[in-house]
């Protein structure tokens, strides 16, 4: 059964940094996509950044430049590095795992985890 425990969320000042770390279980995680997402109240889920298997990235326009994502395999183990957090960076933050066996896709999420920025 595939886990993900998300950390690292919590308060910090605008221009403030902070780094996610989403730990995955249950599956081979260097064969797996991840990524994240975010959601703040009263919007739609958003893209953040996700990481492919073979390590091809894309972000969201609003976070490029700004948010850095990585992953180690040998922890099963990835981060979002946020640099210059802003107030609409405000937002749950859910770490995602997509698995694709052929034409069958599976996608596992997190608990999430917040993250406030606010002075």
């Amino acid at each position: 059964q595939v886990q993900l425990v998300e950390s690292g969320g919590g308060l910090v000042q605008p221009g403030g940094s902070l780094r996610l770390s989403c730990a995955a279980s249950g599956s081979i995680f260097s064969l797996v996509h991840m990524g994240w997402y975010r959601q703040a109240p009263g919007k739609a889920r958003e893209l953040v950044a996700v990481i492919t298997d073979g390590g091809r990235i894309n972000y969201g326009d609003s976070v490029k430049g700004r948010f850095t994502i990585s992953r180690d395999n040998a922890k099963n183990t990835v981060y979002l590095q946020m640099n210059s957090l802003q107030p609409e960076d405000t937002a749950a933050y859910y770490c995602n795992e997509v698995t694709v066996i052929g034409a069958v896709r599976a996608d596992y999420w997190g608990q999430g985890t917040q993250v406030t920025v606010s002075s």
